[in-house]
């Protein structure tokens, strides 16, 4: 278990200032990840997330893979960021506390129609500067995973493609930004606002915030709260639904590789591939849909993906299924990132962060650093800026229940201690409902998924989140 002791860089902590240099709307990865940036940056930043908790859209569903952006479109900037965002992630991992698990990936085809299409892969990878980027056969495709089924034909093989841990990174980018003196408003929805005297008057409901300047990380209502703000949005958000899958733990074993399918037009398809906290995941189907908030699963489309993932590795057969979940990504009318800079109104837009988001997240900061500053925001950078730690719940480090008076037991499936569940809420970003203490414990998430711990849990809750909050999401 990791303690968090650090020094606020503000002269009163309990003293909260309601004008701002940068005001960052929307608290999932790329928000989060910005609001650090500029924080290090030497802002004064308020993120506003309209609800109880970061990661309450989008963000909280995705497949938690670090990408090298061997497959981006080049010369995009989908591309730069993934590729900024992918190194700074290694860079800083160790003194956040991040987990990385190292797998590399493989692009398979199982037809002759896919293999054909290898080359064309592979020679865009290198492109894009994935130079270890190779073609590899049949016999070191099941050199490297046994378990595969034996229709593989060749893969392009990716070395640097990883796993982490989803919600533990953006976690430790706003607790940093927290820690250095941002501010986070939590369950508070941007309605309008007006840009005078070169400065944004916001108007949310839980009162009006005053901000130099505003980045807009608004995900799947990044083009509503452009059109609210600006008048007019420049881009659609079409949104589009993804499935998962979650074999138990036992799986594990099968898989060393994450496992990815030679892409269509319409998608990269579906992946299958180990998660940070050891168990196997396969998907995500994309599906249109109009319904920006809910995200359902549906028992054939789970079926057919299990028989995916069986297809690929048939001893996942008789490996029960753990959890099943979806999520939305904020895909546009357009195949790419959507940014808009207004230098006359010091606003930016960050919408239609697709799938890739996650690794681009901390490139896409930088990104926002780089226009603000153009559009004039004059900073100077922290000198010596707190760093924070977040408690690993990954299987790739030691866990709080191997360490002496952990308290007790609570949740058994995932091993998470009664002392987590008091850490969780005594940090800069405590959770703001069930579903952030879930993120943030991996609590009720196991093969019981709640059904025996979900009482203590809520009893241990209790003191700090209202009935309202302790609503699963």
């Amino acid at each position: 278990m990791v303690i968090l002791v650090v020094e606020m860089n503000v002269a009163d902590p309990t003293a909260k200032c309601n004008s701002y240099d940068v005001a960052v709307i929307g608290g999932g990865v790329v928000g989060c990840a910005v609001a650090r940036r500029l924080t290090l940056d030497g802002a004064r930043v308020i993120l506003v997330e309209k609800g109880a908790d970061i990661l309450s859209g989008a963000s909280k569903a995705n497949s938690a893979l670090l990408h090298t952006g061997f497959d981006a479109p080049p010369g995009s900037l989908e591309l730069a960021c993934m590729q900024r965002g992918y190194a700074e992630y290694l860079a800083i991992r160790a003194e956040l506390n991040l987990p990385l698990l190292e797998t590399g990936g493989m692009v398979i085809a199982w037809t002759q129609e896919q293999q054909a299409k290898l080359p064309s892969i592979l020679t865009r990878a290198h492109a894009n500067g994935v130079a270890d980027a190779r073609l590899i056969d049949a016999d070191a495709i099941h050199a490297r995973e046994p378990a595969l089924d034996t229709r593989a034909l060749s893969a392009v093989f990716v070395p640097g493609e990883h796993v982490i841990d989803p919600w533990s990174a953006p976690l430790a980018y706003l607790t940093q930004a927290v820690a250095n003196g941002a501010e986070f408003r939590r369950s508070t929805e941007v309605v309008g606002g007006r840009f005078a005297d070169g400065a944004w008057s916001l108007d949310t409901d839980t009162g009006p915030i005053a901000a130099r300047y505003v980045v807009n990380c608004a995900g799947l209502f990044g083009d509503r709260l452009e059109a609210a703000l600006l008048g007019d949005a420049s881009f659609t958000i079409k949104p589009r639904k993804g499935q998962f899958l979650v074999f138990d733990k036992m799986a594990a074993r099968l898989l060393r590789t994450i496992i990815l399918p030679v892409p269509t037009e319409r998608t990269k398809g579906v992946v299958l591939a180990r998660t940070a906290f050891g168990n196997v995941l396969v998907g995500p189907t994309a599906e249109e849909q109009d319904d920006r908030e809910h995200a359902t699963v549906e028992r054939d489309t789970l079926e057919d993906l299990r028989q995916a993932a069986i297809a690929m590795v048939p001893a996942l057969a008789d490996v029960p299924v753990n959890a099943v979940y979806a999520g939305l990504r904020p895909a546009s009318e357009q195949k790419h990132y959507r940014t808009r800079r207004d230098d006359d109104r010091n606003f930016l837009s960050l919408g239609a962060i697709r799938s890739t988001g996650l690794t681009a997240a901390l490139g896409l900061a930088q990104y926002a650093s780089g226009q603000l500053a153009q559009m004039g925001l004059d900073t100077v950078p922290l000198a010596a800026p707190a760093v924070t730690l977040v408690p690993n719940i990954s299987e790739m480090a030691p866990r709080d229940w191997q360490a002496d008076g952990h308290g007790a037991m609570v949740c058994h499936c995932e091993l998470v201690t009664e002392r987590e569940i008091a850490a969780a809420f005594a940090t800069p970003v405590p959770p703001g409902d069930l579903g952030g203490l879930k993120r943030r414990t991996r609590a009720c998430m196991g093969r019981c998924q709640g059904f025996y711990c979900s009482a203590q849990v809520a009893r241990l809750s209790a003191p700090h989140l209202t009935p309202a909050m302790a609503v699963a999401s």
